[in-house]
């Protein structure tokens, strides 16, 4: 492996600066792992050569002086964004032949500032799923497997993976309830979700609309700043867009956390809680606490409830923004000659969705149907209000709160007990879909390593459009817990 893609994106931007190398060199090198790491299955689309045409026109920027700042930067992009003349499926069958006519806004923002795009990344189909197992294009391996290929969590599974596995510099990622933060903290690399409405989401393809938002996955908590730079900000296309200024988050990383609260959410600590990850979590507090934090126990108390509260309201959002694949409009078309336009509209669907796809969408379908809408839906968008209330009422108390990011280390594909009952799987973001549900921005970044040598994550959740903050104590907590990335 080339040693130039074992630097950050900030170390590889810099060397570019200097002319220690040119961007067509490091996008050569990042071609080579990508040939060569094609065993992790990270990326559905390749674009090697539209990749060395960016590159080339970065070089001429840095040799006339009109470097933008992520200029010459090859970056992998989650097949999840729209991507003007390059295929984007959502790793599903229903759009795996999809090339849309334009560009969504967040990638735009990024060729804006000189980026490289290297091909688009796996994910579970339309985002759904905690595993990466769910794309019609194969799952995932994380870079960390040893005797059995592991999962790399989702549904941002090839985002963190290629990060991992140094096969693009770093990568856009969408979280939903725990997609981007879970796949960083199982792949051992770190990933911010930023606040509802922070980064727009016009041109990604739609899971939950009310819960969906854009961020970065990177090595390090520099690089996720970054890039988060580039990302963010206004768009009048997105109707859900704050019209707010984004401030340069690499200025909040040298800031000093003395005197800041540090709540930890006594909910967070259930009878059972993994003993490893708890023992983390205790270090990570004692890390803060030395630089001189003040660290604090804090009450959520409607946690209890907001799985089963986001496993209502997702797949109702699920169910209606997926019926536009109907296989007339665009999108697969089931071979179904002579036979009537709903048996097209079933045949089609059938098959261009996947199993757990189709579950999502029977679920929503059913909560928001005649008689079930009060009891389900209704319910679960006013729980929604009382877990956001929780969030608000703890921001009086404390100025970030710090917890695990999964109850577990990454587990084998094919997991029988994950496969059999999906409950489980859906278990493994108990301490992520809270945060979406409460538009909160917060970070996933490792901690160390477990007994079974695999990554652990640490979450900082921050109030409303104060990344700031987290990427002033996630600063912090990376130097002190020294990790050794791959």
């Amino acid at each position: 492996m080339s040693d130039i893609t074992k630097l950050t994106a900030a170390e590889a931007l810099d060397g570019l600066k200097k002319k220690e190398f040119t961007s067509v060199e490091l996008t050569e090198a990042y071609l080579h792992n990508m040939e060569n790491g094609r065993k992790y299955n990270a990326y559905i689309t390749e674009c090697g050569e539209k990749a060395l045409e960016q590159a080339r026109e970065a070089d001429k920027r840095y040799a006339n002086g009109t470097a933008r700042s992520l200029e010459g930067l090859p970056l992998g992009i989650k097949d999840l964004f729209c991507t003007k003349d390059i295929r984007t499926t959502a790793a599903s069958h229903i759009l795996d032949n999809f090339i849309p006519p334009y560009e969504s806004t967040v990638t735009q923002h990024l060729l804006d500032d000189g980026a490289v795009f290297l091909g688009k990344l796996n994910l579970d189909e339309f985002a759904m799923g905690g595993s990466n197992e769910t794309s019609y294009f194969g799952p995932v391996i994380n870079p960390w497997s040893k005797d059995k290929d592991l999962v790399p969590g989702g549904s941002s599974g090839g985002s963190a993976a290629a990060v991992a596995a140094h096969l693009c510099a770093a990568s856009t990622g969408t979280d939903t309830g725990g997609s981007i933060r879970e796949p960083a903290a199982f792949c051992g690399v770190t990933g911010i979700k930023p606040t509802y409405g922070r980064c727009s989401r016009y041109g990604i393809v739609a899971f939950a609309s009310s819960l969906d938002q854009a961020g970065p996955i990177a090595q390090d908590v520099r690089d996720c700043a970054l890039l988060l730079n580039s990302m963010a900000g206004f768009d009048d296309k997105d109707s859900t867009s704050c019209n707010l200024p984004v401030p340069d988050y690499t200025s909040f990383l040298a800031e000093d956390i003395k005197g800041l609260v540090i709540g930890l959410p006594k909910e967070y600590r259930p009878e059972g809680l993994n003993a490893e990850v708890a023992a983390y979590w205790d270090k990570a507090a004692e890390m803060l606490k030395a630089r001189g934090a003040i660290i604090k126990e804090i009450s959520l108390p409607h946690t209890k409830y907001a799985l089963a509260t986001y496993y209502v309201l997702a797949p109702a959002e699920a169910s209606s923004n997926l019926a536009r694949y109907d296989g007339i409009r665009y999108g697969y078309r089931a071979d179904a000659k002579g036979e009537h336009l709903d048996e097209l509209y079933i045949r089609s669907r059938t098959e261009g969705f996947g199993k757990e796809v189709k579950r999502r969408i029977m679920i929503g379908t059913y909560v928001l149907s005649a008689g079930y809408y009060d009891a389900y839906y209704l319910k679960a968008q006013k729980m929604r209000r009382l877990i956001y209330n929780d969030f608000m009422e703890a921001f009086k108390q404390c100025d970030i709160i710090l917890t695990p990011t999964s109850p577990i280390t990454a587990f084998p594909i094919g997991d029988e007990s994950m496969l059999q009952n999906p409950i489980n799987m859906y278990l493994n973001d108990v301490f992520t879909v809270s945060i979406n549900l409460a538009g909160l921005p917060a970070m996933s970044l490792p901690i160390g390593l477990a007994q079974n040598g695999l990554p652990l994550g640490m979450q900082l959740i921050g109030k409303p459009f104060d990344e700031g903050t987290i990427f002033n104590v996630a600063a912090k907590l990376e130097a002190d817990a020294k990790f050794e990335r791959k």
